[in-house]
């Protein structure tokens, strides 16, 4: 994408600033700098247009709940469909156009209350708010060099209509990637249908210029963030105390989740993972049927969505209270990687180091425990199956590569585990190497059989190094052990 001037990207911010000042409030005046650097990257020959997703159905005439389109939500804040925003940074005043669904009051009467135009211009901080309904008229006067209205006319949008007069329009949708066979998403389907008609443009995927300013933080989106995650870390503490032998594993995941809604969390930022005993070895345990048992380790993996930033914690603690010595063995492997990966997490390093430093650890200890026989290759793999960080934000797994260059802002997880089971070395290919080593590490296998630890925070990137949001919740053996067993003496009185 082509920069403006620095002079000219200035004077961009400035004056997409002083339009929604009549708006201002702490997340309308984020959306609008957040917009506002957008604009900057995309140049005065471009358009952008996003659009919302769609509703699912789940059932009949019932929906799944709604999702917002993660990028449309870092631009506008909105939650609800039929929602569009068109940024034309070229424009001589009105850069920022937002449609959205015209008030219904009969299928309100169903649904609930959509935001009215002027609710969604104060929310948003964008001046101009339109009707869903003239959306598809506006695309076809702006495309083909046309005034809309009295207002998008030649000296308004006269920088649009030239580049397209002379060919070098750009016009922006979040593309991405399509398969034969694969149906095509809204942008994809509205890029064909205008491809068809209008011409003097070209289409260029604004993903890449999104996911570059989201990896970076806004103070206000870590401040949102550091609330899902104190919202979560109330939640895991709650988890805690309901795990006892004899309850479910659907019970502890109620306490979580009350905990979420009764913070005032949106949702569950992905569908909480409550595993105990063997189902700590399933990575993403998708059931909650299990009953708990005496001298089992429950693993939870579980967060909250609070204002579209997902937090993302996971503990593995002793329902009785204390940790046998095989669940000590592996919990203090995995509890020592993370710190070690954690001194790694500075400024100008990447997750893939961070990453990297963590197998060297597990390899280590592995080796110790007699896990593998050779920590020089991949056996290690046979235990440690995930990658150790990702990105956290909107979404949460959120944009952003391994390889990206760390940064003061950016969000992200440290999450080794260790997942022991016997049908790894039983499903090894029959082979004299495999052989030998399957009677190499029987006995170890043995003792750690099914055990499964996961221990895993939310940072935030800072000029120091990274910081833990989530460290409230009990994470040493010793903290560990004495709220397991203090959660078990108020139970018990």
């Amino acid at each position: 994408m082509v920069n403006v001037p620095r002079a000219a990207s200035s004077l961009l911010v400035c004056l997409v600033l002083a339009a929604t000042t009549a708006f201002a409030s702490p997340f309308s005046d984020d959306l609008a700098a957040r917009r506002a650097r957008v604009m900057e990257r995309l140049g005065p020959d471009t358009m952008l247009v996003l659009m919302s997703a769609p509703a699912r159905a789940y059932s009949g005439d019932v929906d799944y709940e709604y999702r917002q389109d993660s990028n449309l939500y870092y631009l506008t804040g909105i939650t609800q469909e039929q929602t569009t925003l068109v940024l034309m940074p070229g424009n001589a005043s009105k850069r920022e156009v937002l449609f959205v669904k015209d008030r219904n009051p009969g299928q309100e009467h169903w649904t609930g209350a959509v935001l009215s135009r002027d609710e969604a211009r104060d929310q948003t901080g964008v001046s101009t708010v339109l009707s869903a309904s003239v959306f598809d008229a506006f695309m076809s006067r702006m495309l083909s060099r046309r005034p809309y209205g009295a207002t998008f006319d030649e000296k308004e949008s006269g920088a649009w209509f030239a580049a397209l007069g002379a060919g070098r329009a750009r016009l922006a949708l979040v593309i991405g990637e399509s398969e034969l066979g694969a149906p095509l998403t809204p942008p994809q389907l509205f890029l064909q249908k205008v491809r068809d008609r209008f011409a003097g443009f070209v289409a260029v995927d604004v993903a890449p210029e999104l996911a570059t300013l989201r990896t970076v933080k806004t103070l206000y989106e870590v401040q949102t963030l550091t609330r899902a995650v104190d919202i979560s870390a109330d939640a895991q503490k709650a988890g805690m105390r309901a795990a006892v032998p004899g309850a479910f594993e659907y019970q502890v995941k109620a306490a979580i989740e009350a905990v979420h809604r009764a913070e005032g969390a949106v949702s569950t930022a992905y569908p909480s993972i409550v595993a105990s005993g063997p189902n700590a070895t399933t990575l993403h345990y998708p059931q909650d049927g299990r009953q708990i048992q005496s001298g089992d380790l429950v693993l939870v993996d579980a967060a909250a969505n609070f204002g579209y930033e997902a937090a993302d914690i996971t503990r593995t603690y002793p329902v009785s209270g204390t940790f046998t010595p095989a669940q000590r063995d592996i919990y203090e492997l995995v509890l020592h990687a993370q710190e070690e990966a954690i001194k790694v997490a500075k400024p100008g390093t990447t997750l893939s180091a961070i990453h990297d430093r963590t197998v060297a650890v597990l390899k280590e200890g592995l080796l110790t425990l007699g896990l593998i026989a050779d920590a020089t290759g991949q056996q290690y793999a046979m235990w440690f199956t995930h990658g150790t960080s990702h990105f956290i934000g909107i979404d949460v797994h959120d944009v952003g590569s391994n390889r990206d260059i760390l940064q003061p802002g950016m969000t992200f997880t440290i999450e080794p585990g260790l997942y022991i089971r016997q049908s790894v070395l039983d499903q090894l290919p029959a082979t004299d190497a495999n052989r030998q080593l399957h009677a190499a590490l029987q006995a170890a296998v043995t003792k750690y059989n099914n055990i499964g630890v996961r221990i895993e925070d939310s940072f935030v990137m800072e000029a120091g190094g990274a910081r833990s949001l989530s460290q409230s919740v009990p994470k040493s053996v010793k903290d560990v052990e004495d709220f397991m067993q203090h959660a078990r003496a108020v139970t018990a009185r």
